[in-house]
């Protein structure tokens, strides 16, 4: 019916996307269902490329009226906005389009577990995060679903249905003492099934972990703020990959000025480093930023950004490919029916290297290691500073104690020009929760571990 819609477009460039989703989401806070919801809906959205402007509409009636309505009322907003465009859309870059359908790898559909099922996992790892240790005084625990079924036409001759399912998984310990308080959490993020999910880890293996945890950082002392020496494991190397280094890298973030403009073909980082988004990686076909043809058409593909240390590339759609005269890279992307396209990343990751992460440790005299991305913030020139779940001091060769409340603060590329050794160990490990560039988005990010320079923020004790 899309093709029919499509039909009576008079203008430059036409797409409908009918996007059907179905989510599920399941909440345990203090021993309390506090969330349990099943939700589904479906709606066709419209672009429409006309005089050098797009036009946007969408409806949620799935009649071909209402579609060709849309269709009509996206042509008049784009008329409209061109009478107040000076800078044109001059076209879209040419590239072979998707027809077809189009499946992740599903190992044990999610389909085939009950709700009960789902929300008995839920309580039971709430409970065991909660009653595992005294010092843990509450949990949460949540798991969540998207379902997703497209179906997508456009006047450049794309026509394709994408199916994807991404399930995720998380539990969150607080301890606390004397009014000191301290949390852990541990996740599980992919594209595909129920065994997809679990692959790593048991849920329950999981409460027991951030529990366990959770009173480990407690009786932790702090680190000393410093410059040293840091490895990162793959959650971290993917929080920086895609917070610090991947959005300077969104062609339309470029074209408004940020860090990267104009570096293409600069050494940004140790020729060491090559970094990579892909819709379909061939390292896991799991990860939860997987996305086998974008809403504009365009099959996933693994585009090097940074190779050898060298910036080679942008993230483009269409649009912006045509503008660069490159091929776009597939990541063009909408969350719902509701939202256009925009430029998202996919999985976003460093290339694993050659070294055990022991033969990482070994060769640092003083320094750290550390796992599992917090929350934190990165700009448009490539300043961050995130949390760090669990960092431990390393001496000479060995690792030490556990510390709590430990930043790592910088400037993305001047930490990957420090890099100096690389792990072979590949993990995408970032994948629980959302990107939030104006619409939200599901990715993911990792690679192997860096061994490089860093600020290492804590506090001064005694």
């Amino acid at each position: 019916m899309l093709r029919k819609c499509l039909s009576s477009f008079s203008g430059d460039y036409a797409e409908m996307r009918f996007h059907e989703r179905k989510s599920t989401y399941i909440r345990i806070a203090a021993g309390e269902l506090e969330d349990a919801s099943y939700l589904k809906n479906a709606g066709v959205g419209v672009r429409a490329l006309v005089n050098g402007s797009w036009g946007f509409s969408s409806t949620n009636v799935l009649e071909r009226s209402a579609i060709e309505g849309s269709l009509r009322d996206a042509e008049k907003a784009a008329k409209v906005a061109s009478q107040n465009r000076t800078e044109k859309v001059e076209g879209l870059a040419d590239v072979k389009l998707a027809r077809g359908a189009f499946h992740p790898v599903v190992n044990d559909p999610i389909e085939n577990h009950s709700l009960e099922e789902k929300m008995n996992l839920v309580i039971e790892a709430e409970k065991t995060a909660k009653d595992e240790s005294k010092d843990v005084k509450s949990a949460i625990s949540v798991y969540s679903e998207l379902v997703d079924r497209k179906m997508v036409a456009n006047t450049d001759g794309a026509e394709f249905e994408l199916h994807d399912v991404k399930p995720e998984f998380y539990v969150y310990a607080v301890a606390s003492e004397n009014g000191d308080r301290v949390a852990a959490a541990k996740t599980a993020s992919v594209t595909g099934g129920w065994k997809d999910l679990w692959r790593r880890n048991e849920p329950q293996q999981l409460a027991l972990d951030a529990c366990d945890l959770a009173s480990k950082l407690l009786h932790a002392k702090h680190a000393k703020g410093e410059s040293a020496t840091v490895i990162l494991e793959p959650s971290l190397v993917g929080l920086i990959s895609h917070e610090a280094i991947g959005h300077t890298v969104e062609a339309d973030f470029v074209l408004s000025g940020s860090i990267t403009k104009g570096k293409l073909g600069q050494k940004l980082a140790s020729e060491l480093v090559t970094l990579v988004d892909s819709g379909n990686p061939p390292e896991d076909s799991h990860g939860t930023g997987n996305v086998l043809v974008d809403d504009e058409g365009v099959p996933a593909r693994t585009t090097r950004i940074i190779e050898d240390g060298v910036l080679k590339s942008y993230l483009h759609d269409r649009e912006t490919a045509l503008i660069f005269k490159t091929e776009p890279t597939g990541n063009a992307r909408a969350f719902e029916y509701t939202d256009e396209p925009i430029i998202r990343m996919t999985n976003t990751y460093i290339l694993p290297g050659d070294h055990s992460l022991e033969e990482m440790i070994e060769d640092v005299k003083e320094g750290y290691l550390m796992r599992g991305a917090g929350g934190g913030q990165a700009d448009s020139n490539a300043e961050f500073m995130f949390e760090v779940d669990e960092a431990y001091r390393i001496e000479k060769g060995e690792v030490k104690e556990l510390l709590r409340g430990v930043t790592i603060n910088g400037q993305a590329f001047d930490v990957l020009k420090s890099v100096d050794a690389i792990g072979k160990d590949f993990l995408l490990d970032i994948g629980v929760g959302y990107c939030g560039k104006f619409q939200r988005a599901k990715v993911d990010g990792g690679g192997g571990a860096l061994r490089c320079r860093a600020i290492i923020g804590g506090r001064q004790e005694g």
